[in-house]
Parts: structure tokens; sequence; C-alpha cells
């Protein structure tokens, strides 16, 4: 993704005020990052219905009041000034923050409890490790990334080292999705 010019800082209500013109875009830190839009391949989709479904499965077994499973590249606003406003593919979000936001919103304001990354082809290293420091940065608590093709999940957590996940492992979600427990390998084709 190109960087707008660094002495202009964009705000989030001018970021959604671009136009729908085909390109990919977030907000890192007041900065623009835009690329062609890239289709989704088959294994990215499937990666991200199955984390979904997983993450679904477990919510339905949580007490109320629950929060919510977002797919589908969800936006965020995970802060202000400078403003970073970013497409997810699949979060979680707090009961406390679903609540607080209205049903006709246009994006999350806020943090996610996880941030679910899932890469693409056209993903660079560079792109996914800024979002990822983005993330971390703004306290989110647990980040996935997803590679469909090594069938690994790289886990992020503030103040911790990556822990890299082959298919042969489980994905587990505590604490913060207590009790949340997946075969890697299930969520690939």
């Amino acid at each position: 993704m190109s960087a707008a010019p660094a002495s202009t800082l964009m705000t989030t209500e001018e970021f959604l005020a671009l136009p729908d013109d085909g390109m990919e875009r977030d907000l890192i830190r007041g900065q623009l990052r835009e690329k062609p839009m890239t289709r989704r391949n088959p294994r990215h989709s499937h990666s991200e219905a199955k984390i979904a479904y997983f993450l679904w499965s477990w919510l339905l077994q949580q007490p109320e009041p629950r929060g919510e499973v977002l797919d589908g590249d969800a936006g965020f606003r995970l802060r202000r000034d400078p403003d970073s406003t970013v497409g997810i593919d699949v979060a979680y979000i707090s009961a406390e923050l679903a609540s607080a936001t209205p049903g006709d919103a246009g994006l999350i304001d806020g943090i996610p409890v996880l941030a679910v990354e899932i890469l693409s082809p056209s993903n660079t290293q560079e792109e996914v490790m800024e979002k990822v420091q983005e993330y971390l940065t703004v306290g989110v608590p647990l980040t996935w990334v997803v590679e469909p093709v090594f069938r690994t999940v790289t886990i992020y957590r503030p103040g911790h080292e990556p822990e890299l996940l082959n298919s042969r492992q489980e994905l587990v979600g505590d604490p913060h999705l207590s009790g949340f427990r997946a075969p890697v390998a299930a969520l690939f084709r």
C-alpha cells in the first residue's frame, strides 16, 4: 500500500468521504494506505468462514451479555488524533462495545478483543505487520494472522513474543476468549 505524504494527516471523516472507486484503503495514524482492490481467493474465503464459524460456536456457549463476531472486512476506528481506521477480516468485540455501537453505525468506534487478518497473495509483509503493530499499540488484546498457504496462525499479544502455530496444533483463546479452542488444521481447506 502506498502512503500519503507525511505532512498531511487525514481524519476518519475525510477517509470515509473518499469515493468508492475500487481501491482498498486503511488509515494508519492519519496516513492513507491504498492499493487496488483485489479479489479474495477461495483459500482466504474458506479460512474467513471457518474462523467466523468457530468463533460463533464459542460465542453461543458464553453467558449473556455476549459480544459479537464480525467478518467481511468490518470497519473499525481504532483511535483518534491521529486516526486509525481499518478493515479487519474477522473480529470479536466485547458486549460493552457491541451495546455502545448503534445498529446503523458505519463502523465500530473502538478496539476489538480479537482482530484476525487472513493473508491473501496480494498482501505484503510490510502492510500486514504495520496493521499488527497498530493493533498492539492501541491495545487489541489478541491478534491472529492466518496464513492459508502454509496453514499457520501467528498469535500476537501486547507485551508478548509472537507465537506460531502449525496445522498439528490447537488454537486456544484464553484468557481473552475463555474456553475457545479450534484445531488449526480445521481453519483451512
